[in-house]
């Protein structure tokens, strides 16, 4: 029987490295789309990655020892959740993966950081994350242009409410 993908907490510096190798693989494909190779995600380094770790909420997923998703969020104090650089290997694509991330990351910041909105941004030619983010209740709240080749289109929903039983 195969391995099934778990998705849990980031455990610790091993998980950063991971998280940096499968990052700079997952951000080709942007990079590529907007012929922009000094993206902020293929430049950054592990101290930095372990910082931004240090400052926020991450998410893995595993598929066994290798970590094959992640997403990373910090809430505000207003209680904007802001959810930023959800990768997926891109073996494991078109198979539900990034949806349950960003549904794991939802859900932790709703009922443990008091999140009242989520908040996330992407390309405007990432057609692929747009449909994703769209079919998951997040609608366009501004688009704003990042220099010429570039337009971010930031994207915002509300918390789900849950009621108290």
């Amino acid at each position: 029987m195969g391995t099934s993908v778990i998705i849990s907490a980031v455990a610790g510096e091993r998980d950063a490295e991971q998280i940096l190798k499968l990052q700079y693989l997952c951000y080709q494909s942007e990079a590529e789309l907007y012929d922009d190779y000094t993206i902020e995600p293929l430049t950054q380094t592990l101290a930095d990655l372990t910082a931004e770790l240090g400052r926020g909420y991450a998410l893995v997923a595993r598929l066994g020892d290798e970590v094959v998703g992640s997403v990373r969020a910090v809430v505000d104090e207003g209680g904007t959740a802001r959810i930023a650089k959800l990768i997926v290997h891109p073996r494991m694509r078109r198979h539900g993966l990034g949806g349950r991330l960003l549904a794991a990351v939802e859900g932790h910041l709703a009922a443990e950081l008091s999140a009242k909105r989520f908040r996330l941004f992407t390309g405007h030619r990432s057609e692929t994350n747009l449909r994703l983010y769209r079919s998951r209740g997040y609608a366009t709240v501004s688009r704003d242009a990042a220099g010429p080749r570039l337009t971010v289109v930031t994207l915002e929903k509300e918390a789900a409410v849950t009621a108290s039983v």
